[in-house]
């Protein structure tokens, strides 16, 4: 018995144990150095040790004025968005409103293409004469296997089309987000901003965050930079889109990752649901990579990216626009995260040696997140 035990730990993989997190001290030493090396005017952090937060810092501008960027200042989620909208669907799971494999046809009073083609509908009528919308699930469009383009209007006559049979392949598809939401939505008569206000916000104490703008973050918000160095006004967007319109918080956000790394639903979440077998995120239609060249622990879970490294399993959500660059890197060991939100699209240069800062090297993706982005070290 004895040898059977001893043979089985064998067979399991080593993985290094967790360093100390660096103090406070260091961690603003660092990240003012990586400030100055990618120029970035903007930066807000926080750190989850032991699914507890454990450092939150602001640093820089928030705007042209010099305005300083605080804990509480509001900022862009971006793609951040995502996953928050994965965490609150679970909840729909548990409560057994929702079935993450059942066609999602089955949830709609009619076709999915017999809905009009107006903006708090979608393009959808573009599927008119394409079956396979009806294969479509929860778990597809939450692991970017849907078959679409980014977004309809990416296409050259803006025209929403299946590239592949839907669960096949990653691709990634905030327009695959927009379905589900509108499915929420339309079958399940849910208000999705009021739902995740309530579940999720409310709950966790995210007092200055929301999937719509807000009048109240007016006073205190973050404005952003792009890459040539020009200042881009904050979008206050007037609807709720889960593919990317919610406004933040360093703060809030610290929350939000403590929250999810302590969640009854984080293996379902973060779990390796479908292969990734592209050598970078984007474009998002990409030809897939022979077998031999693909990284064989790169995975979609449900809203994140799930990865092995040193550590072990590992999860990661990006963010991005023209003057927005954000990240959300976990380690399920010591359940540790790092949360970044950058009001200057620059300063994502400067996000591989910051994570590594802090948590070691995690096996984080990088170059299959930001493809030839010349890092700063």
């Amino acid at each position: 018995m004895k040898q059977r035990a001893a043979a089985l730990l064998a067979a399991l993989p080593l993985f290094a144990a967790a360093a100390p997190i660096p103090d406070h001290a260091a961690i603003d030493t660092e990240v003012a150095r990586l400030m100055a090396a990618s120029q970035a005017q903007g930066l807000a952090l926080a750190v989850i040790d032991d699914g507890r937060v454990t450092h939150v810092g602001a640093y820089g501008k928030r705007n042209a004025a010099g305005e300083p960027l605080q804990p509480d200042t509001v900022m862009y989620g971006a793609s951040l968005t995502k996953a928050v909208f994965a965490y609150w669907v679970m909840q729909l799971v548990e409560d057994g409103k929702l079935d993450l494999d059942r066609p999602l046809a089955a949830y709609l009073g009619k076709p999915l293409p017999d809905y009009p083609n107006d903006p708090k509908s979608g393009p959808w009528r573009h599927l008119a004469d394409e079956p396979r919308w009806r294969q479509l699930t929860a778990r597809m469009l939450l692991t970017h296997s849907s078959g679409f383009a980014n977004f309809a209007f990416l296409e050259t006559d803006r025209r929403l089309r299946m590239h592949f049979d839907p669960g096949t392949r990653y691709a990634y598809s905030g327009e695959g987000l927009i379905l589900l939401q509108f499915v929420l939505e339309h079958g399940l008569k849910l208000d999705v901003g009021a739902e995740v206000q309530h579940r999720v916000f409310t709950p966790l104490g995210m007092t200055r965050t929301s999937l719509m703008w807000r009048a109240d973050f007016r006073p205190n918000l973050a404005d952003g930079w792009k890459e040539d160095g020009s200042v881009e006004p904050h979008d206050e967007r007037s609807k709720v889109r889960v593919a990317g319109s919610m406004d933040t918080t360093i703060a809030d956000m610290a929350k939000m990752a403590a929250g999810y790394v302590n969640s009854a639903n984080l293996a379902t979440l973060t779990a390796p649901h479908l292969p990734i077998t592209t050598a970078t995120q984007f474009p998002t239609l990409q030809a897939e990579l022979p077998p031999e060249k693909r990284r064989a622990d790169l995975a979609a879970g449900l809203g994140v990216i799930a990865f092995t490294g040193p550590h072990g399993a590992g999860f990661y959500k990006g963010g991005h626009n023209d003057s927005t660059g954000n990240t959300w890197v976990c380690v399920k060991q010591g359940k540790r995260c790092v949360v970044i939100l950058a009001n200057d699209v620059r300063a994502e240069r400067a996000f591989p040696r910051l994570v590594e800062f802090i948590l070691g090297e995690t096996g984080v993706p990088w170059r299959w997140e930001y493809g030839e982005m010349v890092f700063v070290r």
